[in-house]
């Protein structure tokens, strides 16, 4: 019984280290997270969509198509006046998650000079990045699934902006149970991509 003990012991906290930036990324942005529809959030220069599957002939996957029904939700809140459609302008496929985006968002009826395409948002980190350094941004509203907002508001606070993250109603499907899955050692990543960027004490 005692060794049984051990090992279960030993199990946990190998399972709260593998957690470890998840839960620190979920704890540090839980207050500035809500529904995109009814959260109580503050205005911010834009609503920074982020990319995700495009189908073969141009449609948006659901949840880039949720990803943008959040942020034209932000706008037609008046709490941005801009959406910031950020991804790879040529993915895996050889298509431009940014062009659906920007079609979808037309089609919602937000008029094309409030929609900024960011076609180099390979991931996450570089959309961040660029939201700060090529659009001149300093505060954003993320949209994304919950299952992939701790991480990336983690991510856009660690380039200095001020964040905070809308999601659309969450699906309970298989994609939602893997995206969860997933955000474990995509925390990780971050992790060590945030304190690579930490400058050193001199």
């Amino acid at each position: 019984m005692a060794h049984l003990a051990q090992v279960s012991a030993r199990l946990l906290a190998l399972g709260v280290l593998a957690a470890a930036p998840q839960l620190y990324a979920r704890a540090s942005t839980h207050r500035d997270r809500g529904p995109a529809a009814t959260g109580d959030f503050r205005p911010a220069d834009a609503a920074l969509v982020l990319g995700a599957r495009v189908w073969e002939d141009g449609r948006p996957s659901l949840f880039l198509r949720q990803r943008v029904e959040a942020g034209v939700a932000l706008y037609e809140r008046g709490l941005v006046e801009h959406l910031v459609l950020t991804g790879s302008g040529r993915n895996r496929e050889g298509l431009d998650e940014t062009a659906s985006m920007q079609r979808t968002a037309l089609e919602l009826g937000v008029p094309a000079q409030d929609l900024v395409r960011d076609k180099s948002g390979h991931d996450t980190r570089a959309s961040a990045l660029n939201a700060r350094d090529q659009w001149g941004l300093s505060s954003v509203i993320v949209c994304s699934q919950e299952f992939h907002l701790p991480r990336a508001m983690w991510l856009c606070r660690s380039m200095g902006l001020a964040v905070q993250g809308a999601y659309p109603p969450v699906l309970i499907r298989e994609h939602t149970a893997f995206g969860y899955a997933r955000e474990l050692p995509a925390s990780w990543k971050a992790a060590i991509e945030i304190a690579r960027e930490r400058p050193t004490p001199t």
